[in-house]
């Protein structure tokens, strides 16, 4: 699939620029003998099929990881709030419907396998070595060093940790991911080998010192 056509003729939510999400295309075709991709925050599916057509093209697969209830921000009232992805039935954001919705128009439903959990749900439980691990998820402090801390803990030696959202300066963005992304690189394991606007790639190598 040609990823530049597909983004301009599809209007797809979310907020991953196409470079950021050609970025994560490359670093997710890299890591078929890793082991298999995860993303924590799926939202609509826009993140979803930069890395899952690249999983379809090496053989391997995209665990995509949201409860699909929204982010702190995505709620009513707050700035990133989307009323056409609120369910006036459970009075609460659902983005699952239009998340299938756009795997089904990329045609990438066969590689990816949605987790529709809370992340702290999944991660005690997860014992699987991944090639790559994509964290977007809710950009609280909180939330921001438990989902770095805990998904980053999984990724082969030799893998990737892109974590999205990085401003160097409060003016620029929400500092929580960053401090976040800072807690995993002073494990003394993970060094950065790309950048693009706010989407980091870092490398873990147990041999760094």
């Amino acid at each position: 699939m040609n990823l530049d056509n597909f983004f301009q003729t599809q209007k797809i939510k979310g907020f991953l620029a196409h470079d950021e999400g050609m970025l994560l295309h490359g670093y997710a075709k890299k890591v078929a003998q890793l082991g298999p991709c995860l993303e924590v925050g799926s939202y609509c599916g826009k993140s979803s099929v930069y890395i899952a057509s690249a999983c379809k093209q090496n053989g391997s697969i995209l665990f995509a990881l949201d409860h699909h209830q929204g982010s702190e921000e995505h709620q009513p009232g707050e700035g990133y709030h989307d009323s056409e992805l609120f369910d006036a039935g459970s009075e609460r954001m659902n983005s699952f419907p239009a998340f299938l919705h756009t795997l089904r128009l990329a045609g990438v439903e066969n590689c990816v396998v949605p987790l529709v959990c809370a992340s702290q749900t999944l991660a005690p439980h997860w014992h699987q070595v991944l090639g790559m691990v994509f964290i977007d998820g809710g950009h609280s402090e909180a939330q921001a060093f438990y989902d770095c801390q805990n998904w980053s803990r999984h990724v082969a030696e030799g893998g990737y940790l892109a974590i999205h959202d990085i401003y160097e300066t409060p003016e620029e963005g929400g500092q929580a991911p960053r401090l976040a992304m800072q807690s995993v690189v002073e494990q003394g394991c993970w060094q950065k080998v790309a950048q693009v606007k706010s989407l980091v790639i870092l490398q873990k190598n147990t041999e760094l010192p």
